[in-house]
């Protein structure tokens, strides 16, 4: 009987509401004419997760109509549209903390209110109350291509923001949403290296690598090169470390840390590192190790290479195209396609070390 009594309550609150489905049907499982949709967006490392029912006009005229101008609207049909943040973040430059909210709109002619609800597990807009807001940002409508099916995109996706654009009919909303990856990143990271992990050496280094790539915090990897480097010294750390005490302007400290690393290398590695000094303009120093890697491991396919690419830098491609095929012959099978690649180019006279 109380059942009953519910669902009469609820579907009468449906029609008088203009819901676009009656309640009854989220009882059992069963298809839905807005059917549901969940989208994420990934930026750094922090997701984004809008979870929705899609609408369809269904020639219904739907602005100022199905869903009136000037008043709170769900965002969606069925229950609370909801906008899920992992870290905290801004929209539209205002700070909104990590956590779900359920979303909706006031819609207008000219301008619209996002909405950024506590409550995240009503049924729509129907028991909405403004006290329970967490935040609220203005945004412009704009015109775009037709939806039958209302639907949330992500757009505009740079390394640490995206636009969020609400489309239905031929209205667009969008909303920018900003996330402090930095930051985010740091705290991360943080905490993933008091786990087990911080017992290797290739989470710390790696953990270093980023900040050099990222330029954004050099002390900080600094000391994580270092952590690296006492967990277990290995070339790759100590070329880390190298680097990033270059790109600090320690030019002194970074080739005393450059020498033990290249003390460390095998001959690919050596090989890889001349290699990335080539893709940087350095040409005369990965030459140079080239060198260096002939003399130290004479014997096998990299000095090979080395000896292809050093007679390359003189003009000498005949001798070139000799020492690669030897390579090629040498080296294990894993190597040889890329190794043959190089034999054509230097057959066809291209300069490899560019």
């Amino acid at each position: 009987m109380q059942k009953r009594m519910l669902l009469a309550f609820l579907a009468i609150g449906a029609m008088m509401f203009g819901a676009a489905e009656s309640y009854a049907q989220s009882i059992l499982n069963l298809p839905r004419a807005s059917q549901h949709a969940l989208v994420t967006q990934r930026v750094g490392i922090t997701d984004i997760s809008i979870n929705y029912s899609r609408p369809l006009v269904n020639k219904r005229q739907i602005w100022g109509k199905l869903v009136p101008y000037g008043q709170v609207w769900r965002a969606g049909a069925n229950e609370n549209t909801t906008i899920e943040f992992a870290d905290p973040v801004t929209v539209e430059g205002k700070q909104l903390a990590k956590g779900t909210y359920g979303l909706h709109m006031i819609p207008g002619e000219n301008e619209w209110t996002v909405i950024f609800s506590k409550v995240s597990t009503a049924w729509g807009s129907f028991s909405y109350k403004e006290d329970e807001d967490a935040l609220r940002v203005s945004v412009k409508p704009q015109s775009g291509e037709f939806r039958e099916a209302l639907v949330y995109d992500f757009d505009d996706v740079t390394p640490d923001s995206t636009l969020v654009t609400m489309r239905w009919e031929k209205v667009s909303v969008p909303f920018r949403i900003g996330v402090p990856v930095s930051d985010v990143v740091q705290a991360d990271v943080k905490n993933q290296l008091r786990g087990g992990a911080q017992y290797i050496w290739e989470p710390w280094d790696e953990a270093a690598n980023y900040f050099l790539a990222s330029k954004t915090n050099l002390p900080q990897a600094l000391d994580y090169a270092n952590h690296s480097i006492q967990v277990e010294s290995r070339f790759d750390n100590l070329i880390t470390k190298s680097q990033v005490l270059e790109a600090m302007g320690k030019k002194d400290e970074s080739a005393a840390a450059r020498a033990q690393a290249l003390d460390l290398a095998n001959a690919l590695q050596i090989h890889g590192y001349a290699r990335q000094l080539q893709s940087q303009g350095h040409q005369d120093q990965a030459l140079e190790l080239f060198r260096t890697n002939v003399k130290k491991y004479p014997k096998g396919w990299v000095a090979r290479n080395e000896a292809a690419r050093l007679s390359v830098a003189h003009g000498d491609y005949d001798n070139a195209v000799k020492e690669m095929k030897l390579a090629v012959n040498e080296a294990p099978d894993i190597y040889k396609p890329a190794l043959n690649g190089l034999v054509k180019r230097l057959e066809a006279k291209d300069d490899i070390n560019k």
